[in-house]
């Protein structure tokens, strides 16, 4: 057997397919009706929408086939995202990258396979679309280019699935994405009995930007926020803009001491960027948080709700104390 190789653009690839924020998530009928319409045209007992992750082919939407992943090694799909076009196995038992492949040898019995990458942003191949059948057989080229236009339909519903769930202005997830995503965050750390914080911020004087430089000037400060929230917090962190000027952030796996180090962490980038320079503003910010011990029953709407309220009222005693501090860094986290 013959593992795929990683493409020469691996590290940006997972960028691209981790910025589309839907591994993991669960099936949709956008998705579904593609693969129940591949299956029929073709004929074949298994269709899959398969995403290429680092470690792991996960699939979207499958028809005929129970396993909701397949480690990387042994995809065949590891190898489609490879080609320039439909990359087909006329007979896995014949070939001998595939001959010995657990998947070949055992369940689901895979003989004929064609995959069609998927391509978003840049030609970023994330996954392919995929027909699987449990007996050898031939690919005209009438049939390539059907499914290259079934996939064609799978590439723009991950476009628009990414553009409904993604802020435009600041790249970071809309209220819908995160909503999505932090239900899925916080159904895994109560499994695991690890604990979670949300942060809920906003930008101090945010009206005033507008009103003394214009909106224009408030659309950069709102980028320009955002880019610090992605430098300052983890990888695995869920951010958000919710709309104005407050974002919110889930932490998993996070106490009160995870969430002091990124507190700490996001003080210092608000720092460097008002050092920087080159904005007519500084950017401040309040912030409010909500922690739910591990093991502790919550819900997104309580955090929410907990959060929120702390950060008006992080708000309220800084405005309150202002006219005895040397500056606006002095947030007093709640």
């Amino acid at each position: 057997m013959k593992a795929p190789a990683a493409p020469e653009n691996e590290a940006v690839r997972l960028r691209h397919l981790r910025s589309l924020r839907v591994l993991d998530t669960l099936p949709e009928e956008r998705f579904d009706r593609l693969t129940r319409l591949a299956k029929r045209i073709f004929g074949v007992p298994i269709a899959l929408v398969s995403l290429v992750d680092a470690n792991r082919q996960w699939f979207k939407s499958s028809q005929g086939l129970d396993a909701t992943e397949t480690p990387r090694d042994i995809s065949f799909c590891g190898h489609a995202i490879l080609a320039d076009n439909v990359f087909q196995i006329p007979d896995a038992r014949t070939d001998e990258r595939f001959a010995d492949n657990p998947l070949v040898t055992g369940a689901p019995g895979i003989r004929f396979y064609a995959g069609r990458p998927l391509s978003v942003g840049d030609d970023m191949r994330v996954g392919t679309l995929c027909l699987i059948d449990v007996k050898p057989r031939e690919f005209s080229a009438e049939d390539q280019a059907l499914l290259q236009d079934l996939a064609n339909m799978v590439e723009e519903e991950l476009l628009s699935l990414h553009t409904a769930t993604m802020d435009s202005l600041t790249g970071l997830s809309n209220r819908r994405g995160f909503e999505i995503l932090s239900r899925m965050v916080l159904e895994s750390s109560q499994r695991l009995r690890q604990p979670v914080t949300l942060l809920m911020l906003d930008i101090d004087k945010f009206k005033e930007i507008n009103d003394t430089h214009g909106h224009a000037e408030g659309d950069v400060a709102l980028a320009a926020f955002g880019d610090v929230l992605r430098r300052a917090l983890r990888d695995t962190d869920v951010l958000a803009r919710l709309g104005g000027d407050e974002f919110v952030a889930l932490l998993s796996n996070a106490g009160n001491d995870e969430t002091a180090v990124v507190l700490n962490r996001l003080q210092q980038e608000l720092n460097t960027e008002n050092e920087r320079g080159g904005h007519a503003f500084a950017l401040h910010s309040s912030v409010g948080r909500a922690t739910a011990a591990a093991g502790q029953p919550t819900t997104l709407e309580h955090l929410l709700k907990i959060a929120d309220d702390a950060m008006y009222e992080n708000k309220r005693s800084r405005r309150a104390a202002r006219p005895t501090q040397k500056n606006d860094d002095d947030w007093n986290w709640l």
